[in-house]
């Protein structure tokens, strides 16, 4: 059982995790993938470097800081959020089960729209990019999930359960270590439709007909877990109070994935209040127990 676990290890979730950890709170970060600010080869505007830092070291100093004053820091891939019969977290990745008191996402934006000619035109009308949504929609029906990772396998799985059909396509990224669905690695040319989603035309010039796309592309981020578990969003930001805190109790978000501006002094503000506020409810949590 962990205090305060946090998703995302960019500035954001390390700063909460610096300040839950100091709070006295047993911390864990949950990382995957690759963090927007590795991606910045310079960094100018942020307080304290006299000649700039690259967005590389700073992310992975963040780390060694957390660790260095004791924050367990794991990489694994989150791929599910669920509230137990304690009314606590029970955050699940590919290959092991965490439980937590308390739940801040720092996940920060990540673009899942894969890149397809006809896409924006039946999102809504057969495009779905959260299964658990919107997968009762698709009872008995034939259904394909776009994406070719563990985020898409549990898209699936949770589908298998009510679609008449399922398959996996990759569109031309590499094929998924699975023997549970079928596998369709072919280029994806452009999605057909009239009203809705009829049709899948690839590369090669074959087709398959479909009734629902979901898309999974990459790994979940705090958009998707939110949706999942009826955290309120607006245009794919999670909306957070004064403390930090979403709708749900004991889930905060912070950085990015709240809006705003997307900049590091923002999202180490966002975190070290989220990391406070999080201490705080952990501690009322346990004044009552």
């Amino acid at each position: 059982m962990y205090d305060v676990i946090i998703i995302g290890a960019g500035p954001a979730g390390i700063s909460a995790s610096l300040y839950s950890k100091r709070a006295g709170m047993n911390t864990l970060v949950l990382y995957s993938g690759i963090s927007e600010i590795q991606k910045a080869s310079k960094i100018d505007n942020y307080y304290g470097f006299i000649d700039g830092i690259s967005g590389k070291d700073l992310y992975n100093n963040g780390i060694k800081q957390a660790k260095n004053i004791g924050v367990e820091v794991l990489q694994k891939e989150v791929i599910e959020i669920k509230i137990n019969e304690n009314l606590y977290f029970d955050i699940e990745t590919e290959d092991k089960k965490f439980e937590a008191k308390s739940v801040i996402m720092a996940t920060g934006k990540k673009r899942l729209k894969p890149n397809i000619k006809g896409i924006d035109n039946f999102e809504g009308k057969g495009i779905s990019y959260c299964a658990i949504c919107d997968g009762f929609f698709y009872k008995n029906k034939d259904v394909v999930v776009i994406g070719n990772g563990k985020f898409a396998i549990s898209e699936a799985r949770y589908l298998k359960k009510l679609v008449k059909s399922i398959k996996i396509l990759t569109n031309g990224e590499e094929t998924p270590n699975t023997d549970e669905f079928e596998i369709n690695s072919k280029v994806i040319k452009k999605i057909h439709g009239e009203e809705k989603v009829q049709y899948i035309e690839f590369e090669d010039g074959k087709k398959i007909d479909i009734d629902g796309i979901f898309i999974a592309q990459g790994i979940a981020g705090g958009g998707n877990f939110a949706k999942k578990l009826g955290i309120i969003t607006k245009d794919d930001n999670i909306i957070v109070d004064e403390k930090m805190q979403t709708n749900m109790n004991g889930i905060f978000a912070c950085g990015d994935i709240t809006g705003g501006l997307l900049q590091v002094s923002k999202a180490v503000y966002d975190g070290a209040k989220a990391g406070i506020e999080a201490a705080n409810y952990v501690k009322n949590i346990n004044s009552k127990l």
